[in-house]
Parts: C-alpha cells; sequence; structure tokens
C-alpha cells in the first residue's frame, strides 16, 4: 500500500501542467549557467592531449588492440596525455600504451567513463578518472579537454562521438583540432556522405565538409599527421 500511495504521488506530479513548466523553466536555467560556463576555456594543457576513440569488444592481443596501444605509446613518448572512455577493449589498449610509454610518469592516462549498467569499473590502465551519468556531459568533457582525436574501428558508440566531433568543427564551435580517421570503415563513412549528402538534390552538405577527417590507413600514418600539431602545440 505505501507503495502504491507513492506511485500514484509521482503519477500526478508528472501530470501536473504547472508542476512540468517549473521542471522545464528549471533545466533551461541550468542549462543555460552550462553554456555560460562552457565559454570560459580551460587553461593550455601541460602536455598536449589525444582522444582515441575505438571498440569495447577488442580483445588484448588482437591486432587492432595492439595497433592501439603501440599509438598510445608512440604519443605518450612524444609528451602526450591520452584520453579514453575509460573502458574495456581499444580503450584500455590505448590507456596501457600510454602507462607503457611513460616510465617516468611525465604525462597522465585519462580515462571518461559514462555510466552503464554492463560497465561498472574502469580499465585498470586509467590514471584519472571522470565519470558522467550522461552521454552528452561526457561527450561535452572529451572536447574540452582535448587537442586531437583518432578514430580507430568502432560500433555505434563510436560513431556517436566521431560524428559530433565533426559537426562541432563544421560549425567551427571547435577549431585547429585535427580529426583523423583510421581505417577503412571511416573511409566508407566519408564516401558515403559525399554519394548520399552532395550529390542529392539539394546538396545536404558542402564539399569542404568532407575535407575536415583525415583518412588513413593505420595508426603509423595517424602518428605521421599528428606529430606538426604536436610540435606546435609544444612550441607556442
Amino acid at each position: 500500500m505505501k507503495y502504491l500511495r507513492h506511485s500514484c504521488k509521482s503519477d500526478c506530479l508528472s501530470d501536473n501542467p504547472e508542476i512540468h513548466d517549473v521542471i522545464e523553466s528549471a533545466l533551461q536555467n541550468l542549462w543555460g549557467v552550462a553554456n555560460e560556463l562552457s565559454r570560459i576555456k580551460p587553461a593550455k594543457p601541460k602536455n598536449y592531449r589525444v582522444t582515441i576513440f575505438g571498440s569495447a569488444r577488442i580483445q588484448p592481443g588482437q591486432p587492432l588492440y595492439e595497433e592501439a596501444r603501440l599509438l598510445a605509446e608512440e604519443l605518450t613518448l612524444l609528451g602526450c596525455d591520452i584520453v579514453t572512455g575509460g573502458g574495456p577493449g581499444l580503450m584500455q589498449a590505448a590507456n596501457e600504451g600510454s602507462q607503457k610509454g611513460d616510465p617516468l610518469n611525465q604525462s597522465r592516462s585519462i580515462g571518461i567513463r559514462v555510466e552503464l549498467p554492463f560497465e561498472q569499473n574502469a580499465n585498470p590502465f586509467v590514471e584519472d578518472l571522470y565519470t558522467h551519468k550522461t552521454f552528452f556531459t561526457r561527450l561535452h568533457q572529451f572536447v574540452r579537454l582535448s587537442n586531437a582525436f583518432v578514430i580507430l574501428n568502432g560500433g555505434i558508440g563510436t560513431t556517436l562521438e566521431t560524428l559530433l566531433i565533426w559537426q562541432l568543427l563544421q560549425v567551427r564551435h571547435i577549431e585547429h583540432i585535427p580529426l583523423i580517421f583510421v581505417g577503412e570503415m571511416w573511409k566508407d563513412l566519408v564516401s558515403w556522405g559525399q554519394k548520399h549528402m552532395l550529390q542529392h538534390e539539394p546538396p545536404l552538405a558542402s564539399p569542404k565538409d568532407f575535407n575536415i577527417p583525415i583518412c588513413v590507413d593505420n595508426v603509423t600514418q595517424a602518428l605521421e599527421k599528428l606529430t606538426p600539431s604536436i610540435q606546435e602545440f609544444k612550441t607556442t
């Protein structure tokens, strides 16, 4: 009976239009405050920070896992911090590479998690951990922390992250941030967009939008594309 009374009370509140309006107004105000605070740019970090996005399903020992670990290790040797989603798979590979490439503990292995019922803990190679309750706030922190993004093979979550960064670069909410697509699957995404968006009548995008991502075949080429940006960061 106690549960029924509580359930009824909750339903009655949700059906009350005045309370609904108050909640919506409060949320708008909170979002406004968050938007204003986000206009304050964070201080330049000590190290160049590279976010690596990729699948949580890849296992240690698989070729793509080893490639991600090697990329992160090489970036760390260049003095970079590595940022991932903090979970398993390619995220763990990147955080592992970060630690392996930093025996003197001069850079950071960062994880930005989202609470999920099937993924309880950060991978063991994360040094600095942030946890979010929503994908929206988590994605915003990736943007605030990162100087570059490298996209490896991934699924729906990786695609969500990738398209957000791509659009923010398109509309210049962020600028001068390398977005590196590694591998055939992302080249196919660019080709799909060029076919279905540019050849549409009227066109649904601008041709220059498809010059934003830098498509490469492998992590060695990704490292080559990032090196000039890393060197520029160190000298400014």
